[in-house]
């Protein structure tokens, strides 16, 4: 069958398009930046790519009218704008809208457990988009998942971050919350598993695992599972406010997000049912399971997607193709070039750049600088990098995001995202003479930009010619 799958670029979506194709259906994906999708991963005829916005209007009569399911995956919450609740019921009216012209049976909406009277502005908005999306003209089937546990995943990374770096953790109360989380292969199950399911037609589901557990016994399973030893002890004392910076300092995660999160955190999330696997025949599978298949996959380098891969800065929204002409004029550049011995060996070490890989030179430096912009509210370095072995557009690479990656013209173009007066751009290319060309481009605003420049300008003489060295392989 014909398949639209929106919300394509994130967490969710990248799990399920890949079933979806192997299933043998047809797949259109929705993305808002068409550079963030490499469709050629995936090397199918099935799969077709649209580029719509869903807060344009105009741009959503690219969905094609002979679909016959839809999956509903857009949320907003780490969006770099601060009402994300108005921009989720906007989006999900807009797309209701069109799909009431298309041929569209089924629309699949993946939303939050909803159980309690005064919910988070989090899971009070995705409620909102499920009454928003119920329509006379198709049927709705929503299911309602709490901690989605999986490599990538938020919560995984987030609960990985605190049971690796802190031994001992004095936490805020939410900690005796109790939910039920879930893994992801079980989602992408109970997702593909609901298509064109008569008996799921308008109706609503809660999907769990088999545990219910506090936020502080899953810290503690996890670093059992890890063989760490760690202590909680839970103060009452600690407000939203100060929970949200704790999340943010010791974490990947963003501000906004934490505060987001925290506010969720509060809310008891428990299935009322799980009527829906005896349906379809699922077997959930444990929160330790869960997390012993994270691993397996993070040491196999076969993490499909990662939450640390969506867009935090404000001006890459306008779409990265924005960003692939680097300025020129009224910019600072440090331009070095090297000789290149081993092409591909360069290459390799291009294209492994960042995270456990480091930068080959003044790691420490560039760890500092992680740590100053993460005290200014800034994404830091925490979040690495989702694939050691593989880099395409739109990654999230340490303070950095990924331009455009061609390893056939031997090029690798990241943007900033760290707090800056300005804007900066990295550059590696190696051209046919086997020549090494590495541009750091610094396009400042104001006075304040010009003076960090040249602040900095003795640490990036030293970085910049020890990395290219190291990658050229010169000593």
């Amino acid at each position: 069958m014909k398949i639209l799958l929106t919300g394509a670029t994130g967490y969710i979506a990248k799990r399920l398009l890949p079933v979806l194709l192997e299933n043998g259906h047809e797949v259109v994906c929705c993305v808002r930046d068409i550079n963030r999708f490499d469709a050629a991963r995936f090397n199918s005829k099935r799969l077709s790519v649209v580029e719509i916005d869903f807060l344009k209007v105009d741009e959503l009569t690219r969905i094609p009218s002979d679909i016959e399911v839809a999956f509903y995956l857009i949320h907003s919450m780490a969006t770099p704008h601060g009402k994300f609740e108005e921009l989720e019921a906007i989006a999900a009216e807009n797309f209701k809208k069109r799909l009431e012209q298309t041929q569209v049976r089924q629309v699949i909406y993946l939303s939050g457990i909803v159980n309690e009277k005064e919910l988070s502005k989090h899971l009070s908005s995705r409620k909102n988009v499920e009454d928003i999306l119920a329509s006379e003209h198709y049927f709705l089937t929503t299911l309602r998942a709490g901690i989605i546990v999986g490599s990538g995943s938020a919560s995984f990374e987030i609960i990985r971050d605190l049971v690796e770096k802190l031994p001992v953790m004095i936490a805020p109360r939410w900690m005796n919350t109790k939910c039920q989380p879930i893994a992801i292969r079980n989602v992408v199950m109970f997702l593909s598993g609901v298509m064109m399911k008569p008996e799921t037609y308008n109706k609503s589901f809660d999907i769990g695992g088999p545990d219910v557990l506090t936020y502080k016994e899953m810290l503690l399973r996890f670093a059992r599972i890890r063989g760490l030893k760690r202590y909680v002890g839970i103060i009452p004392v600690m407000t939203p406010r100060l929970s949200s910076y704790w999340l943010f300092f010791v974490t990947s995660v963003s501000y906004s997000l934490a505060k987001h999160l925290v506010n969720s955190m509060k809310v008891e999330v428990v299935c009322k049912d799980n009527i829906l696997e005896m349906m379809l025949n699922i077997n959930p599978i444990t929160y330790d399971k869960a997390i012993e298949l994270a691993f397996d996959k993070i040491e196999q380098h076969q993490v499909l997607s990662s939450w640390k891969d969506a867009l935090t800065s404000q001006r890459l929204t306008q779409g990265l193709s924005q960003f692939i002409e680097v300025p020129v004029y009224g910019c600072y550049k440090d331009i070095k070039t090297r000789k290149v011995a081993d092409t591909d060996g360069s290459l390799e070490k291009i294209w492994s750049i960042g995270g456990e890989n480091g930068w080959y030179f003044a790691d420490l430096l560039w760890n500092i600088r992680g740590f100053m912009d993460r005290l200014v509210g800034g994404v830091g370095s925490r979040r690495g990098r989702t694939s050691q072995g593989e880099i395409a557009a739109g990654d999230a690479l340490d303070l950095w995001r990924v331009i455009l990656a061609d390893k056939e013209e031997k090029r690798l173009l990241l943007y900033a995202e760290m707090k800056l007066p300005g804007e900066a751009w990295l550059e590696f290319h190696i051209d046919k003479g086997n020549i090494l060309h590495q541009t750091a481009t610094f396009r400042p605003h104001g006075i304040w930009g010009r003076l960090y420049w040249y602040s900095v300008l003795p640490f990036h003489f030293l970085i910049f010619r020890g990395m290219i060295n190291n990658i050229a392989g010169k000593k």
